[in-house]
């Protein structure tokens, strides 16, 4: 008994001198992964986040580009990370689409911890001024009547902007067809010169073009209206059912990060969504900040793959 008592002793000692000397976290850097290239909307707002958060976790934020395969290796990056909550990965756009469209070493769902989800927005449906519709309603019975003869451009095969493409199709039965441009500015010369008739693009991008009545805008893929352009009515509003693309911004971790890191982080980038700074970044990509909590994002994450993995299925999409 005397010798139980005292291994008891031993160990509690043990605990509390490893539990005094662990540093509290972060007690070092913490490297954010934006699967992209420098410059584009997700690392923008990369960029102006990890400032802020650097200033309040009082640890440096960096960013690490890491583009290519379509945010792909940088997503498998993060999610073979430590799960000390020092790795961290931008998620964006079709993060949660990619394994429909590719064979990944990873489940963007199951393997990753969510964070929090930062905002979204969603694209403008938008057509050459020669195409004879001025609603939604009119284009599908437009492209009804005339079966193949409509064509749609896209920031790339599996983009997010071919993807709501692909559901639009589909939800309304329309027979449009394809063509694949090498980026979103390609594809909005393509509209712009008439080689494709409609697009898919992102609010800020296209407003300007709309106003200067070079393109027309029949609707929003959003859930809801922008308050950039509130008289734009969504898909829903337009008459296709069950119609909801949104391009959005999140962070995640690898999956088993403790939960302790996760709501700290949670409340620090939560707090930086408050800042003027943030703020101004997000109104110029035309994006909603609506922060959601860890739980509430992986929830939604996990719809994105389901819906995604449908359309890509029944849209007989091929990638690789």
């Amino acid at each position: 008994m005397r010798i139980a008592q005292l291994l008891v002793g031993v160990t509690l000692v043990s605990v509390s001198a490893e539990s005094a000397s662990a540093p509290e976290y972060p007690s070092r850097p913490i490297r954010l992964i934006v699967p992209f290239a420098p410059g584009g909307g997700t690392d923008i707002v990369a960029r102006v986040i990890a400032q802020r958060v650097s200033e309040s976790v009082r640890q440096p934020v960096v960013v690490d580009n890491r583009a290519g395969g379509g945010g792909t290796i940088g997503a498998e990056m993060a999610v073979r990370a430590s799960t000390d909550g020092y790795t961290l990965i931008m998620g964006s756009g079709s993060y949660a689409a990619a394994a429909a469209l590719y064979k990944l070493p990873y489940d963007p769902v199951t393997d990753i911890q969510p964070i929090i989800l930062i905002g979204e927005t969603g694209f403008v449906f938008a057509v050459h001024p020669s195409v004879p519709v001025r609603s939604v309603k009119e284009l599908i019975a437009y492209a009804k009547a005339n079966p193949g003869k409509l064509n749609f451009g896209s920031a790339g095969l599996g983009n997010a902007s071919h993807l709501a493409a692909e559901l639009f199709k589909l939800r309304t039965g329309t027979d449009i067809v394809h063509v694949p441009y090498k980026g979103a500015a390609d594809a909005v010369t393509g509209v712009l010169s008439g080689q494709v008739q409609m697009f898919f693009g992102d609010i800020g991008g296209v407003m300007p073009l709309i106003r200067e009545g070079r393109l027309r805008a029949l609707a929003l893929s959003s859930d809801a209206r922008s308050k950039e352009i509130p008289e734009l009515p969504t898909m829903i509003e337009s008459g296709v059912p069950d119609y909801v693309v949104l391009t959005y911004i999140g962070v995640v971790a690898p999956a088993a990060t403790p939960r302790a890191i996760v709501d700290k982080l949670n409340a620090a980038i939560n707090a930086s969504l408050q800042t003027p700074e943030v703020v101004a970044a997000a109104k110029r990509l035309s994006a909603e900040l609506r922060p959601a909590s860890a739980d509430d994002f992986g929830n939604f994450l996990a719809h994105e793959r389901d819906k995604w993995d449908a359309v890509v299925r029944q849209s007989g999409i091929k990638i690789q």
